[in-house]
């Protein structure tokens, strides 16, 4: 599998192809129609069904926004593949209010041990995890896009996706807040998942800082390999 390998976009113009729902890429049409299904199995019974529906606002409106995309741009398929996988960490989340993730019943029943018990945690953590996967999993997909199309240096497009992902994380943090407050304001503590922490939105924002800072680290260790090829014909 070559993951550095794109797909040409659809033309666009007169006589252009209808756009496409599935990705026109085997591999990415397979990961995509994958997670389709992995989001329709997690909105099944859940637990907390108005804050999922709620939660799942950004998720539609990054489908419908990842489906134009793949149609319009060349995306590699390292970065349609961490575009998935934060979708899926973000979809665990919605489904159990982030703060209630069960990840110390999972672990519990693999090995016998909590994640909790195992480091000390007095918290559920799964939302700082997703804030820092943020970080590092978006980083090189915006990075990519920003060298490919907007023609910068390796280094200005390094520092720009670092930038890019300050601002949607504090972007997110105020949007979500505001919609704790008008929509669900008695649940608005969990609805946010500060479990007590008055800075919980400061350090969601430097977890996702820190990630993509790792990120982009591997990206100029890695002299960039894998994002910024040329389209395959």
């Amino acid at each position: 599998m070559h993951w550095q390998s794109q797909w040409r976009p659809h033309k666009t113009g007169l006589g252009a192809l209808p756009m496409s729902f599935l990705p026109r890429d085997p591999f990415q049409r397979r990961l995509f129609a994958g997670f389709l299904c992995f989001f329709a199995v997690s909105c099944l019974n859940p637990p907390y069904l108005d804050f999922m529906l709620m939660q799942h606002v950004p998720t539609i409106a990054s489908l419908a926004f990842l489906v134009y995309v793949v149609n319009h741009l060349a995306v590699s398929r390292l970065s349609y593949s961490l575009t998935i996988l934060f979708l899926v960490l973000h979809t665990i989340g919605a489904r159990y209010l982030y703060s209630n993730t069960p990840y110390d019943d999972w672990a519990y029943w693999l090995t016998g041990r909590t994640v909790s018990e195992t480091l000390g945690l007095t918290r559920n953590h799964y939302d700082r995890v997703v804030h820092f996967s943020f970080g590092l999993l978006m980083t090189v997909p915006i990075q990519e896009l920003e060298r490919r199309y907007l023609k910068l240096s390796r280094a200005m497009s390094c520092l720009l996706a670092i930038e890019f992902v300050i601002a949607m994380s504090a972007v997110y943090e105020m949007i979500e807040w505001l919609v704790a407050l008008v929509f669900a304001p008695d649940w608005s503590e969990s609805f946010l998942g500060q479990q007590g922490d008055a800075f919980d939105g400061q350090k969601d924002m430097a977890l996702a800082t820190l990630g993509s800072m790792i990120s982009i680290s591997i990206v100029a260790l890695t002299g960039n390999r894998g994002t910024c090829e040329p389209v395959a014909t």
